[in-house]
């Protein structure tokens, strides 16, 4: 029989009832260590300086515009037939995303998702899955380019308006030259794919490991409970279950650092929710999913990818539900009512949870909301009344990302968190459903010009309101290049303070 998962010989937690109205336990005052075991490059840019071609990263957007016709590559209809360049504005069917082969050699997906190709001297976008036919050279001068196809010819723009792979005449960057393209670049991803595959493989495995080695440690964990914070929130992506061998392009040891965390946990009396992040397929269009290049099909139908996840969840929890240190699992990071619709997600929660308890009756599973719509939709779901225990639904609140917070001041958001915030969790509080996790909040804004009092003032304000969650709180995260997403600069510099007592309000 596994020990119960929840840290009980520490003090600094005592059970926490599965009702969603109970106040008097202990709450989980938690750091989520981001940017650690999955990659995100605007929390450590430096990650990436390595890279040969770095805006040329996987998921980067493209156009090209022939300098001859005046006109712009198009995949008519976002794909399906002969790609043109007629293309008369850069818009879905001129914009293609990058699969980068190497530094030099990259595939094109037009927006249905099929891929260029050019088998012979035709140019079409008619495959699904990328091979040799779809793989074109890319030479750069400046802001132009030549696309050399792999029957060694070079893509033309002809006078018709065509898009051939035929070009063999002189090399050269004048404008009168039909295979040279203006080459508009948006790189929009930097995540765990775009790292690792960025570099080649044995300097990419020097780069990770130089960076899970250093970026958390034990001193983090000392660090964290010398200033009253008795969780952390890891997290992981999918590939983790398949170390030491992870699929392309993912690099080994994110497993090795996991082991070391609940470790150093345990040494600390920290407990550890361990937070799927990334699935397989990508929940979502962000970085943080692992994703390739922004296409989410996690919830396609017709595809393993749910149930690959289960048995990512299977075995975390059949690893660590044993571990004094082990305080729960987060089933899935930020699915996006975009990608997932409302029912596959309801049902792989439950799955996720049949799961969970196989290997542990007392651990926590965490459900997080639905991004894009009203966390309420969840909130009556897995309830304790229908026979489910230590469930708790994770809210992420950021008074960024939105329209409803730009241009708005300093007290206008203190004044949001305080009034709207504090609302909308009492009501999720007292909906006798899952226990309540702020599960990601942090000190930034949208606020021009504030001034330090003004930060200690919201810090002050979202402390107050999101310490009344049932569960707890979770900052994002402990480390970052921006200050106000850096937990421990944010407390060094007293921008968020601690009660008389030494505990978080």
């Amino acid at each position: 029989m596994p020990r119960p998962c929840f840290l009980l010989a520490i003090a600094l937690f005592s059970a926490v009832s599965t009702s969603a109205t109970t106040n008097n336990a202990t709450r989980v005052r938690s750091v989520s260590l981001g940017g650690w075991l999955v990659i995100e490059k605007w929390i450590k840019p430096s990650l990436f300086d390595g890279i040969v071609e770095p805006d040329l990263l996987d998921g980067t957007l493209v156009t090209f515009k022939s300098l001859v016709l005046g006109t712009y590559v198009t995949a008519a209809n976002g794909g399906g037939s002969d790609v043109t360049a007629n293309g008369t504005s850069a818009s879905d069917w001129q914009t293609f995303k990058l699969w980068r082969v190497s530094s030099t050699l990259f595939q094109f997906r037009v927006s249905n998702n099929q891929f260029i190709s050019a088998p012979d001297s035709s140019v079409s976008a008619t495959v699904d899955s990328p091979g040799q036919s779809e793989t074109f050279e890319i030479s750069r001068n400046g802001g132009l380019v030549m696309l050399r196809a792999p029957n060694g010819m070079y893509l033309q723009a002809n006078e018709s308006s065509r898009l051939t792979a035929d070009y063999n005449g002189t090399l050269g960057w004048s404008s009168d030259n039909p295979a040279v393209f203006n080459m508009t670049v948006n790189t929009v991803l930097g995540g765990e794919f775009q790292l690792a595959n960025g570099y080649d493989k044995e300097d990419a495995q020097t780069v990770f490991k130089k960076h899970r080695e250093s970026f958390i440690t034990q001193d983090d964990f000392k660090f964290l409970a010398a200033n009253a914070i008795n969780n952390v929130r890891i997290p992981i992506g999918w590939w983790i279950a398949y170390d030491p061998e992870p699929p392309f392009p993912f690099v080994s040891g994110s497993l090795e650092a996991l082991d070391n965390a609940f470790t150093w946990a345990e040494n600390t009396g920290i407990s550890v929710l361990v937070d799927l992040h990334a699935a397989p397929g990508s929940q979502s269009q962000w970085q943080h999913c692992g994703t390739r290049d922004g296409v989410s099909e996690w919830a396609k139908a017709n595809t393993s990818y749910i149930s690959d996840t289960l048995s990512v969840i299977e075995f975390l929890t059949s690893r660590y539900a044993s571990h004094s240190a082990f305080f729960g699992i987060e089933l899935l990071n930020e699915p996006t009512q975009q990608h997932v619709p409302l029912d596959v997600l309801r049902n792989y929660y439950v799955a996720g949870y049949s799961r969970v308890r196989k290997y542990s009756s007392s651990c926590f599973v965490i459900i997080c909301q639905l991004i894009g719509a009203n966390p309420s939709i969840l909130v009556d779901f897995m309830a304790p009344s229908d026979g489910y225990t230590n469930v708790a639904l994770d809210v992420h609140w950021y008074n960024l990302f939105e329209n409803r917070f730009v241009n708005t001041t300093a007290q206008w958001n203190i004044d949001y968190i305080l009034n709207q915030r504090n609302s909308d969790l009492q009501k999720l509080n007292n909906a006798n459903g899952p226990l309540i996790l702020v599960g990601e909040w942090t000190n930034e804004w949208d606020v021009q010009g504030a001034t330090m009092s003004d930060y200690r003032n919201f810090g002050a304000a979202q402390l107050k309101v999101f310490g009344n969650a049932s569960l707890g709180w979770s900052y994002w995260g402990l480390k970052s290049k921006d200050l106000h997403w850096d937990f421990e600069r944010t407390v060094e510099k007293g921008l968020l303070t601690r009660q008389s007592n030494g505990q978080w309000p």
